[in-house]
């Protein structure tokens, strides 16, 4: 009898599941978007813990040498190597990085790092002897990625000791010669002819198979850092989470703010605004900007609460962030308006809300930082507002761009907006009907 009246129970809890489509969602639809989220972006990792890195490389060296690293670093899976900006219809070929354009590449954000490798490498290519003192790379990174220099300088040194077998033993015995002593002719002999077989080896366009001494390399060459983002800024990410954060949770508030839609319809209010004179469309603009005004309010709150608790620069920034918050309240608000038109209760609402708010920020960077996606992931972020306002914020906060260099971002989410916003008014007409 008790194991009738258990499986009973456990048939009906089913049924009542089968029947609520919002813990539906939330039990099955939802875990499983997240899991395939999650398993895009770090399941292609392939137990490595480092992305792939875009890194500009300048050579100013132009020696043997340079060129031999210069083709490593180009067969390095870890890294996306450019030696040229992208061609385009106005400069089908565009010259190569120097160390200027390269640094302008990285503070505009077309890049997270540059690797310059310093005239006179192919002389010098050790961390002492004559010019111990002197770098023989420089990396030029912006620390709102904290990633890329890291990977960076670990490949670089990785790729010195694999692509540059001749050079390194060349300078190794020279060193020898000069500060231990000198050697006989018969060792010489010998040593040229192993330099002679290295050289062949490291002229060669394939990868070598001596990539076992990868931990030889560190310390051998000498790199000199240079933050050319952040260097006056105190933490490179507040402003990155105050957007990522706060674009996230408004996408919450403006869907249940535009829910009162579906407590007005259900109570009966709604029919009699409509019969009084008011339009849907008056009505739906009322809640429009309604709902923007409140998400506006809430993004000032949380670039405050930044300025005040992690010193974010805030008030030098005031015109730029009066324009991208503008235009991300508006596309905010259009979407709970949408999904408030769509939805016919409630429950329904927050379901979907949920659904979709988290799975949008999720692949639009709210979550974790989107340097760590894979390309395809990064390309299906472009799908979201989350992403679009992280990128203005980027923009005015850490490099401090005029409010003309918006127009991108802040076009985007103010076309969304207006888009979301007819869509939502040709859902509406469900209650004029009625």
């Amino acid at each position: 009898m008790t194991a009738r009246l258990i499986a009973t129970i456990i048939r009906n809890g089913f049924l009542a599941l089968r029947r609520d489509r919002v813990a539906f969602l939330l039990a099955f639809i939802l875990p499983v978007a997240f899991f395939t989220i999650f398993g895009f972006v770090f399941g292609g990792m392939r137990g490595s813990s480092t992305p792939r890195v875009t890194v500009l490389l300048v050579d100013e060296d132009h020696s043997d040498a340079s060129r031999a690293l210069v083709r490593g670093l180009l067969r390095e899976p870890s890294l996306d190597v450019r030696t040229h900006p992208q061609s385009t219809k106005e400069n089908p070929a565009p010259a190569a990085y120097t160390s200027a354009s390269a640094e302008a590449a990285v503070r505009g954000g077309n890049a997270p790092a540059a690797l310059v490798i310093s005239s006179g490498f192919g002389a010098h290519p050790f961390a002492f002897g004559p010019q111990a003192g002197r770098a023989q790379f420089q990396i030029l990174y912006d620390s709102s990625d904290p990633v890329a220099a890291q990977v960076v300088s670990g490949m670089l040194q990785k790729t010195v000791m694999i692509a540059l077998p001749a050079t390194m033993a060349s300078a190794g015995w020279k060193y020898f010669d000069q500060y231990i002593g000198v050697l006989t002719p018969e060792q010489r002999q010998r040593i040229q002819s192993s330099l002679s077989y290295l050289r062949d080896l490291q002229s060669q366009e394939q990868p070598q198979s001596a990539a076992a001494n990868n931990s030889l390399a560190r310390g051998l060459v000498s790199i000199e850092m240079h933050d050319v983002v952040g260097e006056k800024k105190r933490s490179p990410m507040i402003s990155y989470y105050a957007a990522a954060v706060g674009v996230m949770f408004l996408l919450f508030t403006a869907s249940a703010a535009a829910g009162s839609l579906l407590d007005e319809a259900e109570s009966g209010a709604l029919d009699r605004l409509l019969s009084a004179r008011v339009t849907m469309t008056t009505l739906l603009a009322g809640k429009l900007l309604y709902t923007a005004l409140l998400a506006f309010l809430q993004l000032v709150i949380m670039f405050l609460w930044a300025a005040a608790v992690f010193h974010l620069d805030f008030f030098d920034h005031i015109p730029g962030f009066i324009v991208m918050t503008a235009a991300t309240s508006l596309a905010v608000a259009a979407f709970g308006i949408l999904l408030a038109s769509v939805t016919h209760t409630r429950a329904q609402l927050a379901a979907f809300s949920t659904l979709i708010i988290l799975t949008m920020s999720a692949i639009g960077g709210s979550m974790f930082p989107r340097f760590l996606m894979p390309d395809a992931m990064k390309k299906a972020g472009l799908f979201t507002f989350n992403s679009w306002a992280i990128d203005g914020y980027t923009r005015v906060f850490w490099r401090d761009e005029p409010i003309g260099h918006l127009t991108g971002p802040v076009a985007v989410l103010v076309a969304s907006g207006l888009a979301l916003f007819l869509l939502a008014r040709w859902f509406a007409r469900r209650w004029e009907y009625n």
